[in-house]
């Protein structure tokens, strides 16, 4: 999607434009709301107006019929629901500034990982951590920055250019560096993690020029290029994900094991095998809204790491 909107046909660029005004009102709107109350209330409205008005509903119902068919109807119904809820609160919290970031960087740390990334940190060792698009992945990357680790994170540009500015300024308040997805935000990350850095990459999205692998028992092209980059640079391959507590508004950051280096295809099976069983058990939290098993199309990481 171009960068300028100047590119865009004119009613797409009317469209993107009268979209951005909604959505910067409604959240500038909300930002008036104390954060106790803002963020429970943008996952309600989220779940309710915003979900069945753009056919979410109709995404998540599809999606479990293909990955959980096992489920009840009245199971279905309130994942429809709380679903959506998640990624309203997601949404809301990234643009609340220091309430999500003093949250985010209090949260508690556990699991076989983290003194894996610490003794990674002592040797100078790069690191690429792989989250998904769960409770809320930023929560993890805040954290982190927060106990020293140097970090950049790479993103993909949003469909929206108008919306797309004002994102980027937001999550590159979490922390710096932030890569853009493309040619040139990648010969950036690869300079980072060539210096011992850490990124951080969300790989739960449908790539185009990915490998087919599984999610759920299903077909699910996915990237191989960070494990490519992890085999390339030596770097360690370490699962993250910021999981959402029953109170809705904290998180405890759970550090998977690290993947043992053996060939892209397998630890990229890993990294979803792993994501799966977190999902399995938090089922409301993870996006069930994108088209993850979409047969075609999609902007994923290209298939191979890049030259120095």
């Amino acid at each position: 999607m171009p960068a300028d909107p100047a590119a865009l046909p004119r009613s797409t660029r009317i469209g993107y434009y009268l979209s951005n005004l909604f959505l910067r009102g409604l959240i500038g709107l909300v930002g008036l709301v104390p954060y106790r109350i803002r963020v429970p209330m943008m996952g309600g409205f989220t779940a309710r107006v915003l979900a069945p008005l753009a056919g979410f509903d109709k995404r998540v119902r599809n999606n479990l019929a293909l990955a959980r068919p096992d489920l009840t109807g009245d199971e279905i119904e309130r994942l429809c629901r709380a679903v959506p809820d998640n990624a309203g609160r997601s949404i809301i919290e990234i643009y609340a500034g220091r309430p999500f970031i003093e949250r985010a960087r209090a949260a508690p740390v556990s699991g076989p990982g983290f003194a894996a990334l610490e003794t990674a940190r002592a040797a100078n060792r790069p690191v690429i951590l792989m989250t998904g698009h769960f409770g809320n992945y930023d929560a993890a990357r805040a954290n982190l920055i927060a106990r020293g680790f140097r970090m950049g994170a790479l993103y993909r540009r949003m469909a929206n250019p108008y919306f797309n500015t004002h994102y980027v300024r937001k999550i590159e308040a979490i922390g710096m560096p932030m890569f853009e997805q493309g040619r040139r935000g990648m010969s950036q990350m690869v300079r980072h993690l060539k210096s011992g850095g850490i990124i951080a990459i969300v790989g739960d999205l449908h790539a185009h020029g990915g490998r087919e692998l599984t999610f759920f028992g299903q077909p699910a092209v996915t990237s191989v290029v960070p494990a490519e980059l992890a085999l390339k640079y030596d770097a360690m391959l370490l699962p993250v994900y910021a999981v959402r507590q029953d109170n809705g508004l904290d998180f405890e950051i759970v550090f998977q094991d690290p993947i043992p280096h053996s060939d892209p295809e397998t630890m990229t099976q890993a990294i979803n095998d792993g994501l799966e069983d977190l999902v399995r058990a938090h089922m409301d939290q993870w996006f069930w809204i994108h088209r993850r098993w979409k047969p075609w199309g999609g902007l994923g990481l290209q298939s191979q790491a890049p030259d120095d």
